[in-house]
């Protein structure tokens, strides 16, 4: 028989985290266990308060589903039983790791998979002033790829300032849809100028439709827009990525479903994370072999990590051990 336990967890940051919705000081997560025949799978989840979650409410709805689990839920059923957010994502990727644990293979060969190898992540810069970002990407400048936070007024101030402090690395930049439509262009064309190799989410979600027909002088990727598989065929046209994270798509099942898609529609794939754990990460790299883009630093920007976390070497992250998941 299987049992379900749901446990809060607060995992402080190293620094205080801000984008253009807001600033935090410590990531609150919810990871679910499962345990059968003595083996456990955990799947960790970051509820978000952009798509109407709290903590509260993810527990209530994990344990709603304890006697369906206890009863043999499956992977397919939990799709039908559970919306995509991040309450499944707990669900989904615990179910994944107890059936690796109890059948002795890696979750990779259970998804059909290659063999995971190391994946350079981005590094994210937290949102603040031109002349703190610029000092900020100094102290990073050795690592591959920087991804932005921006938010609209200074942008192009900030984004200059890193570009003169990290000369030797490569660029994103994510606007949290902070963006105007009569910003985006004169903006793209600046950051083109200035090395940007892609924008993540300029403009809110619902006005994608400002997208459509125009130059982008950078590619453009969709994150709030894109949620599970459904919405990849109303962004083609208008984006050029997407960024699945498994926090929308509600776990590995469904993102593996998105990836298809999308790579089926001509669209570029960057695989993202919310702030959390390497318990959250773990799953996600496994989308992110043969992914443009990763962007898996959860733990980087934490004051710690769990036990059995990650291994990371610089901005490379090796494949996770079967002590952490999968």
């Amino acid at each position: 028989m299987r049992e379900l336990t749901v446990r809060h967890e607060t995992w402080p940051l190293a620094r205080i985290f801000t984008i253009s919705r807001g600033s935090r000081s410590a990531s609150e997560v919810v990871v679910a266990t499962i345990r059968q025949d003595g083996a456990i799978g955990r799947g960790e989840c970051v509820p978000y308060p952009r798509y109407g979650e709290t903590v509260e409410g993810v527990i209530a709805a994990l344990q709603a589903l304890a006697p369906a689990i206890a009863a043999g839920l499956d992977r397919a059923a939990l799709q039908r039983a559970m919306p995509a957010g991040a309450a499944r994502n707990a669900l989904d990727c615990a179910l994944w790791d107890l059936e690796a644990k109890l059948s002795g293979r890696p979750v990779w060969e259970l998804a059909g998979l290659p063999a995971p190898g190391p994946v350079i992540t981005a590094y994210t810069l937290s949102l603040d002033t031109a002349e703190a970002m610029g000092q900020a990407a100094r102290a990073e400048s050795h690592r591959p790829l920087l991804k932005i936070k921006l938010a609209g007024q200074g942008d192009l101030e900030r984004v200059a300032a890193i570009h003169a402090n990290a000369p030797n690395s490569r660029l994103i930049v994510d606007a949290n849809e902070g963006w105007t439509p009569e910003q985006l262009v004169p903006f793209s064309a600046a950051l083109a100028g200035l090395g940007v190799e892609m924008i993540e989410q300029p403009l809110p979600t619902g006005k994608d439709s400002a997208l459509a027909g125009i130059v982008r002088p950078v590619p453009v990727c969709a994150d709030e827009s894109c949620h599970d598989a459904k919405d990849v065929p109303g962004l083609v046209g208008r984006y050029d990525f997407i960024n699945i994270k498994l926090d929308k798509t509600g776990g590995l099942t469904e993102a593996l479903a998105v990836k298809k898609a999308a790579e089926a529609a001509g669209l570029r794939i960057m695989v993202g994370c919310m702030v959390g754990t390497s318990l959250a990460m773990a799953p996600a790299l496994l989308l992110a072999h043969g992914a443009d883009i990763a962007d898996l630093d959860g733990p980087l920007l934490m004051a710690r990590d769990r036990e059995h976390g990650l291994t990371f070497t610089g901005s490379e992250i090796a494949p996770a051990a079967t002590d952490l998941w999968g």
